[in-house]
């Protein structure tokens, strides 16, 4: 099995498993051509989520908002899912990042972790990871 699918599926069981711990329940679509890997049950509603895997490197997480083949790169919108959620293997966290910000498509979201240097701890548009834990 590619190394590639293995941190997909590690990142996927980490989130599901988060989900869980947060009083959640969870329904795996059947198959793969679905634009989400999980279904969560929050708060009476039914939620499409993409699970992503990255490792933080200098402080950011680069969350990808789109998923590649052979054939075609499908950017990840507000209409497609409903979260993207990610495991960050190098702080063992997962961050949870609402739809409302992909409008119709990105190719990635970066998070900040920890505090940034000079203009980059002044500017107003970084994304903070610590604001992406709740879901």
């Amino acid at each position: 099995m590619a190394v590639t699918k293995n941190k997909g599926d590690l990142g996927e069981a980490m989130v599901m498993a988060d989900a869980l711990r947060r009083g959640h329940k969870v329904a795996i679509p059947f198959g793969e051509d679905w634009p989400y890997d999980l279904i969560v049950l929050r708060e009476g509603r039914l939620e499409r989520v993409q699970c992503k895997y990255v490792e933080s490197r200098d402080g950011k997480i680069i969350v990808p908002c789109r998923s590649c083949n052979n054939w075609r790169t499908k950017k990840y919108g507000k209409d497609d899912v409903d979260w993207i959620a990610c495991y960050d293997k190098t702080t063992d966290t997962c961050y949870y990042i609402s739809s409302d910000i992909l409008g119709d498509g990105r190719n990635c979201i970066v998070l900040r972790v920890g505090n940034g240097k000079g203009k980059q701890a002044a500017n107003k548009t970084i994304r903070r990871a610590e604001d992406y834990l709740m879901f």
